[in-house]
């Protein structure tokens, strides 16, 4: 691993960074004299509640605080420890405070693949709001139902989200390009009382219909009451029964009112991507979401008011939820939905460049396909506003990072980010006072004792292991909906390591404080009991001329495991014996010869995820010959079809 940084932060930027700001305000309060980041993360995990008790007063948290930060029962305290207990807030109180200071400034830029830009202030985003609420209010929505959306990453499911959170009601949602059974799957569960939909959407080009979908959904789920019909491609006019978008929010507006809640009353219900059964659903919390998120933005990412964030992403998936909560913080949204390379791979830099995007957010995924199609975006576009890229969803190569500095921008914190929905938000992530050291996720995140356990479950620094979290933190989910017991919560993080959350990534903490991320550990590679870390072998067959993606999974065999890579070629490209030659040279110079394939197999399509993760395990379960449990779960599952009864993998 190099020990010279990729990027450094000048005196300047270190100076008027928010957490040089925050560490100031910690040493002022408490008599201390932190210079660094270290410093500052350290005292934070030791002092986990004056430092949320300071970010509290530091991010000029709307609500009533209450006396207790802390309530810690004397087993399970980490497990069972309660965030400011006695705390009232609204999450779109803390929002609209800004509309005040800046009532005719953009709060929301949405563009889609036409690339024209709509617009919405901060005092349209409150009468919207306003409008919305007033109208949930008279389907009976209150505190505690469920509201969801079935929608793209437009505006008004912003609003729809807000107006949901204001009433001290639950928002939940996804992405229409999700099956009817994979919403049945989802919405089945938490039973909403309304679902918000479009007649439409488009990708790469292309205008698909979500209203019949949608309407499937309504009549399988029971406790849908009222159905609100967006027109965003227009032409399809709402039944009878159903209720347009526009009607509601051309009513005269009343003043919006916000029903304040407990810290630790549901504000989200996120799902798992549900490879291997039913969905979970995720209960999050309205104080949860409201601190850590202003924590990760202002701290970590150096969020201001007036900045523009974007982050590519749908409904479906937690990071929409992360890119809302800028608002907090009086950044501009600038919203995307389409496809990231329709009509070409310039459309979200040339957005990035009109809306003078300050933080782009994106795939480790993207940033290869771009690579792949030998686009730099830094020969075409200025990018003279953009501080930061966020880069998640899958391992971020070092070869990556390197690719970022040469074809992005050379002053840039690139923080690739990892947590995931289980959190909503990230165990490791940026620190805009920090140096980026190649292929390293920049710093643990404050107030968070992220460790990594080796097999003994002791901490370890230099050497691969478990991904842990050693003490609580607010935004640890509520529970899992319909778990009463909190049996399913308990299994999925508490029941490897007594009190000790278990996230399940393989990772290396380093001595430059920073985190390697190797894989999923459910998908370690396990040759003759040697651990291998997935992203190891992507690393470095991704990067091949020839090669457009791959996967790799353990086989059973001979009472052993062997190795089985399978590639997506680039077209036109035969898997013959000089590429096979060179893949396995590749792997056994750059890792180890214990990682050199048993089986090189093409294929034509790798299967991912809704939210373009690795689907790993269906693949391993394919080969196996067991059935993929939720194949609604899959954006391709046809593709697990060229996997099945391969006779490679009989021999």
């Amino acid at each position: 691993m190099s020990e010279q940084p990729l990027w450094r932060p000048n005196a300047s930027r270190i100076a008027n960074a928010n957490l040089t700001d925050f560490i100031n305000e910690v040493n002022r309060q408490y008599t201390l004299s932190l210079t660094n980041y270290d410093q500052l993360y350290d005292w934070s995990v030791k002092h986990s509640e004056a430092f949320w008790e300071t970010l509290w007063t530091f991010a000029s948290v709307v609500g009533e605080r209450g006396e207790r930060v802390i309530s810690r029962p004397e087993n399970d305290p980490n497990k069972n420890s309660i965030w400011f207990p006695d705390a009232e807030v609204n999450f779109a109180e803390n929002v609209m405070q800004w509309v005040k200071d800046m009532p005719e400034k953009d709060a929301i830029v949405f563009s889609g693949e036409d690339e024209s830009a709509v617009r919405l202030s901060w005092a349209d985003l409150e009468r919207q709001v306003s409008c919305i609420a007033a109208y949930l209010k008279e389907c009976g929505v209150e505190k505690g139902d469920v509201v969801a959306g079935y929608l793209p990453n437009i505006a008004e499911t912003v609003v729809a989200m807000l107006a949901t959170s204001s009433l001290g009601a639950i928002w939940t949602s996804t992405s229409p390009d999700f099956g009817i059974d994979s919403v049945l799957d989802r919405f089945g569960q938490t039973q909403p009382k309304v679902l918000f939909t479009t007649d439409a959407y488009h990708y790469n080009g292309k205008t698909h219909d979500n209203l019949t979908k949608a309407r499937a959904v309504r009549e399988g789920v029971e406790n849908i009451t009222h159905m609100v019909v967006i027109p965003y491609v227009g032409g399809t006019a709402p039944n009878s029964d159903e209720t347009c978008w526009k009607a509601i929010v051309s009513k005269p507006a009343e003043p919006l009112t916000f029903t304040r809640v407990g810290f630790n009353d549901p504000m989200y219900v996120l799902y798992s991507s549900g490879t291997t059964g039913k969905p979970k659903c995720i209960i999050h919390s309205v104080g949860g979401m409201l601190l850590n998120h202003l924590k990760e933005h202002q701290l970590h990412s150096d969020v201001k008011p007036g900045d523009k964030v974007f982050y590519f992403t749908t409904c479906g998936w937690m990071m929409w939820n992360w890119l809302a909560s800028g608002l907090l913080s009086g950044a501009t949204l600038v919203l995307f939905d389409g496809s990231p390379f329709y009509p070409d791979a310039g459309v979200l830099w040339r957005l990035t460049d009109a809306q003078k995007v300050t933080l782009f957010g994106t795939s480790a995924k993207y940033l290869e396909a771009l690579e792949k199609q030998e686009y730099s975006p830094m020969d075409e576009h200025s990018l003279s506003s953009l501080r930061a890229l966020c880069s998640t969803g899958s391992v971020l190569a070092p070869e990556q990072f390197d690719w970022v500095y040469s074809h992005i921008k050379q002053d840039l914190q690139l923080s690739s980010i990892a947590g995931g929905t289980d959190i909503c938000g990230c165990f490791v992530l940026g620190s805009p006072i920090s140096p980026v050291y190649r292929g390293q996720s920049q710093v643990r995140g404050l107030g968070l004792d992220v460790e990594v356990f080796n097999n003994e479950g002791n901490p370890v620094q230099g050497e691969k292991g478990e991904l842990v979290c050693c003490n609580s933190f607010p935004n640890q989910p509520v529970g899992f909906w319909n778990d009463n017991d909190g049996t399913r919560y308990h299994k999925a993080y508490w029941d490897k390591i007594e009190d000790i959350w278990f996230h399940g990534d393989y990772v290396e903490l380093t001595h430059e404080g920073g985190m390697v991320f190797f894989g999923r550990s459910d998908a370690i590679l396990n040759p003759g009991g040697v651990r291998i870390g997935t992203a190891e072998i992507y690393r470095h067959v991704n990067q091949l001329d020839e090669v457009l993606d791959s996967v790799v999974i353990g086989q059973d065999w001979m009472k052993d495991v062997r190795v089985v890579l399978f590639v997506k070629l680039k077209p036109g490209i035969d898997l013959n014996d000089n590429l096979e030659r060179k893949i396995r040279s590749t792997i056994r110079t750059s890792c180890t010869p214990r990682h050199v394939p048993a089986k090189i197999i093409p294929i034509t399509d790798i299967p991912r995820t809704k939210s373009g993760k690795l689907a790993e395990l269906a693949v391993r379960d394919v080969v196996h010959g067991r059935a993929v449990a939720q194949l609604s779960a899959l954006d391709n599952p046809e593709s697990l079809e060229q996997y099945k009864e391969r006779p490679e993998l009989q021999e």
